[in-house]
């Protein structure tokens, strides 16, 4: 499993790169926008929660970069905001089931309504989850989305103690999605881009201005907008079954715009994070397990994969090219995660 992959807080200079992985993440993909200034509020804003700089830590939005070590190209991002809801609404719709019954007409019978939330307000999110094509493979994947957890570990006093993460939906190449067709099209009077790109760089006011109060009766919409509510868009399908390892579960929350599933889990139980452990590290031969260790430093988290094995209760032993990548020294502490 050991590769030269690390994964490391955004810094300033990574500008470049990230605008490359927000072109290549396609349309739908609400928060890589392609767009320079709040790409760079974005990594200004991460460098500030790293460094622990923020008066209030529930704004903090931690965006990390996969590295290959050897040539140092970026090969995808993943993120964590600290906390939704809070500095701005986090809309989204929550299927809702009422019984229709008629003893007069003798039926009986369920239908679902969409109705316009914002409850998740403080809940921990995970998400920005994007890997390029040729890093693709050999668990980049799982370092890209676990290293978010460790992340939570090494400071979980800076998170809440509920997380969700928000899937991209059914939505093509041309940004054309049956769910925006069918509902917001019709009250925003714009196409699912103009509002993904607003939805991206603005307080999201103009959702409580245009969007309706009132339920929608999902059976009213056209069998197209129906198939999509709660699917996740292809490219999605690796990180929803991850998120589903890690023990998140659908919670009959959608997407406003693209009908793609919303997912929950309660902190302490993730299961990366309930499985991990502080050792302590040390370098020689050996190869007998294979899992993720970070030097447990929030401010300056690194993430890469490791072979080794345990001598003792509490001492890995693994490659000095592990701790290089970490830049820890024999004899330093880490937060280890096994494959079972």
């Amino acid at each position: 499993m050991s590769s030269s992959y690390v994964m490391r807080p955004a810094r300033l200079d990574d500008f470049d790169d990230l605008m490359l992985l927000a072109s290549e993440s396609g349309p739908g993909f609400t928060s890589l926008p392609v767009h320079e200034r709040i790409m760079r509020e974005r990594l200004e804003k991460s460098e500030k929660s790293f460094a622990g700089d923020l008066d209030q830590p529930q704004y903090g939005k931690y965006l990390m970069m996969l590295v290959d070590h050897e040539t140092g190209e970026v090969g995808g991002c993943s993120a964590v905001k600290a906390g939704v809801g809070i500095d701005q609404p986090f809309f989204n719709y929550r299927i809702l089931t009422i019984a229709q019954a008629s003893y007069a007409a003798e039926r009986r019978f369920d239908m679902d309504l969409l109705v316009l939330t914002n409850e998740y307000v403080g809940y921990t999110e995970v998400g920005t989850l994007f890997l390029r094509q040729a890093h693709r493979g050999g668990g980049a994947g799982r370092l890209l989305a676990q290293s978010r957890y460790l992340l939570m570990a090494s400071a979980p006093e800076r998170f809440g103690d509920t997380v969700l993460a928000e899937l991209r939906g059914v939505v093509d190449a041309k940004g054309n999605t049956p769910f925006w067709d069918a509902i917001g099209r019709h009250f925003f009077r714009m196409d699912f881009t103009e509002a993904d790109i607003l939805s991206a760089t603005t307080d999201n006011q103009f959702i409580l201005d245009l969007m309706p109060n009132y339920p929608i009766y999902v059976d009213l919409l056209p069998p197209e907008a129906r198939e999509v509510i709660g699917r996740v868009h292809s490219d999605g399908v690796g990180a929803f079954k991850l998120l589903e390892w890690e023990g998140f579960k659908f919670d009959r929350t959608v997407d406003i715009f693209d009908g793609g599933p919303l997912v929950t889990a309660p902190r302490s139980l993730i299961r990366t994070i309930r499985e991990s452990r502080v050792v302590t590290l040390e370098t020689g031969e050996a190869n007998g397990r294979s899992g993720l260790v970070s030097n447990d430093n929030p401010s300056d988290i690194r993430v890469t994969m490791a072979d080794g094995e345990f001598r003792g209760d509490s001492v890995f032993v693994t490659s000095e090219d592990v701790l290089d990548r970490l830049k820890l020294s024999p004899g330093d502490t880490a937060r280890l995660w096994l494959r079972s």
